[in-house]
């Protein structure tokens, strides 16, 4: 753990570089290995995500290491700035992310439309087998790049959100966020049966008025209907109860880091209270803590939620919102009341991805 003062001599992004090579992130073999470096490129109008200037210095860094570094993020699920590949680099762009500024190309993870994964066997207690984006799984090194906030759903998105959530294709993100199967909105529909064409076990079905419905018997959750439909007519319900929305992020989680080198960093900084996939960003809950960063994606998420939580909550912020009780302490429960992040962290540590005991070294 690093703190965000700085000297005339050493700005935060050379106590960034500190930082992680302090945490030992040279004991990783990077020679001529790809290294996929996961972060959140922001949706337009959003201005928590992080900037470039840290992707960079993980990138350099890398690259100094004898690594061939990207950064990498997967299309999203729901409408908006990056539910495919083309609109994801453009907002990434938008957002200051380009060779130039990063020192690294970027690659959307599953593709054109999302629908580009690998198929990762985990035998979970709710997910038998993840699908993750391509070029995430194709990486010889994985890197999570992480701005640490609240989230709405999941009630924190730390490193394990940024990497199990992330890391999934368009159908891995529908089987996370519910039974993984989507359904047509009427009034958008336009009866042009490209949902039929693209599927292959004839899930699309069509009434006397041409519109399109989705027989959930034949449906495998495939989502390729919802890159192609050109009205975005066909949605994924969010009906996944937040225990269980956490558990399968702790699986997809596994599915991504498992059998590989790995290396986690946060910044817990802009503390949102809730998702950068938001197209605005709300007053930070807390004050900036600093940055961390660890082997360990379940000690890290602990570590960091440790760290705001021992914050005095920010004036002016959602925490003071009517109805919003802070008196346990928790402030990502006070903000979202429906949610308990503990549970994903418990359950990766219970399947074996890192430990929610750690030690904290201050640099």
């Amino acid at each position: 753990f690093t703190n965000l003062r700085t000297t005339f001599d050493c700005n935060l992004l050379k106590k960034l570089r500190k930082l992680i090579l302090a945490a030992g992130i040279e004991n990783i073999d990077f020679k001529n290995k790809y290294t996929a470096i996961k972060m959140h490129f922001g949706e337009p109008g959003n201005l928590a995500f992080l900037r470039p200037n840290y992707a960079k210095v993980v990138a350099d860094l890398v690259k100094e290491l004898g690594g061939k570094p990207f950064l990498t993020d997967c299309n999203t699920l729901y409408v908006g700035g990056r539910k495919n590949a083309l609109d994801h680099l453009n907002s990434a762009m938008e957002n200051g992310f380009s060779p130039l500024s990063t020192g690294c190309q970027i690659l959307i993870g599953d593709g054109l439309k999302g629908t580009d994964e690998t198929l990762v066997p985990i035998d979970g207690d709710y997910v038998k087998e993840a699908k993750i984006g391509t070029a995430v799984m194709d990486a010889d090194v994985f890197i999570s790049l992480t701005h640490f906030k609240g989230h709405e759903q999941a009630g924190m998105g730390g490193a394990l959100k940024n990497i199990g959530m992330g890391c999934g294709s368009r159908a891995g993100k529908m089987e996370q966020h519910n039974s993984g199967k989507p359904f047509v909105k009427q009034k958008k529909c336009i009866g042009c049966r490209a949902c039929a064409r693209i599927c292959a076990h004839g899930a699309p079905q069509f009434g006397a008025d041409g519109k399109a419905t989705i027989d959930t018997d034949k449906c495998v959750g495939c989502a390729r209907c919802l890159a192609v439909c050109p009205k975005d007519a066909i949605q994924c319900l969010y009906d996944e109860a937040p225990a269980i929305l956490n558990k399968k992020i702790a699986e997809y989680t596994k599915a991504v880091v498992d059998g590989r080198p790995c290396f986690h960093v946060s910044l817990v900084v802009d503390v949102s209270p809730n998702c950068d996939c938001h197209a605005e960003n709300d007053v930070p809950i807390v004050p900036d803590v600093g940055m961390f960063a660890s082997f360990d994606p379940v000690a890290l998420d602990q570590a960091c939620a440790g760290a705001v939580l021992a914050q005095t909550p920010a004036p002016n912020s959602a925490l003071f919102d009517e109805g919003c009780d802070c008196s346990s302490g928790d402030y990502f429960h006070a903000a979202h009341p429906d949610t308990d992040w503990a549970v994903c962290l418990e359950h990766a540590e219970k399947i074996g991805i890192g430990t929610r005991a750690y030690e904290l070294i201050k640099i």
